[in-house]
C-alpha cells in the first residue's frame, strides 16, 4: 500500500518554512532594533512587554560567560542533530518533521544574531507585579513549538502503539 507523505516530511515545503520564518524573524529583530528602546519596557497588555535586550550566551542567558565561538559552535551542533534526527525520523511522522523545521529555523535565526552582533536581539516579556519570565524572541518561541511538535508526534505514536 502506497502512504501519503506528509508535506512537511518533504524537503522543498520543509526549506520554503525555514526560509520564511528566518525571514520573518530577521524582519521583526530589524524593526525592533529600528525602534524599540534599549532595556525599557513598552507595555502592550497586561503581563506583557515588548523590551529590547541582548542575550549573550544561549536561552535564558545560560553559558553568557562562553566564547562566542563556543556559543556558534554548540548551535551548529545542535542544528546538525536536529537535522540527523529529522532525516532518520519515518517520513510518515508529519507533525516531528515540522517540528524539526522550527527548531532549525529558531536555532539559525538566533544563530544570525551571534554572527552578525555579538550577541541575540531579544524583546518579548512576560511579568507580574513579583515575577518575570526571561526575555526571547520570535527564534525562540519557533524553538518551543518545534519541541512541542516533536513531542505531540511522539504522544501520537505512542497512543497509535496502544491500539
Amino acid at each position: 500500500m502506497n502512504e501519503r507523505i506528509p508535506l512537511m516530511s518533504r524537503p522543498v515545503p520543509v526549506i520554503v518554512v525555514i526560509l520564511l520564518a528566518l525571514l520573518l524573524d530577521q524582519a521583526v529583530k530589524f524593526a525592533v532594533e529600528m525602534w524599540l528602546p534599549f532595556q525599557e519596557a513598552v507595555h502592550v497588555v497586561p503581563m506583557l512587554a515588548l523590551y529590547r535586550t541582548y542575550n549573550y550566551g544561549v536561552a535564558f542567558s545560560m553559558l553568557s560567560g562562553m566564547e562566542g565561538w563556543f556559543i556558534v559552535t554548540l548551535r551548529l551542533f545542535v542544528v546538525g542533530f536536529v537535522v540527523w534526527l529529522w532525516r532518520q525520523t519515518p517520513k510518515a511522522r508529519g507533525f516531528a518533521h515540522a517540528g524539526y523545521a522550527f527548531i532549525i529555523a529558531g536555532a539559525f535565526g538566533n544563530l544570525i544574531d551571534r554572527a552578525l552582533f555579538g550577541y541575540v536581539i531579544d524583546y518579548v516579556l512576560f511579568y507580574t507585579e513579583t515575577w518575570s519570565f526571561a526575555v526571547f524572541n520570535l527564534a525562540d518561541t519557533f524553538i518551543t513549538i518545534g519541541a512541542g511538535l516533536v513531542i505531540l508526534d511522539e504522544l501520537l505514536l505512542l497512543r497509535r502503539a496502544k491500539r
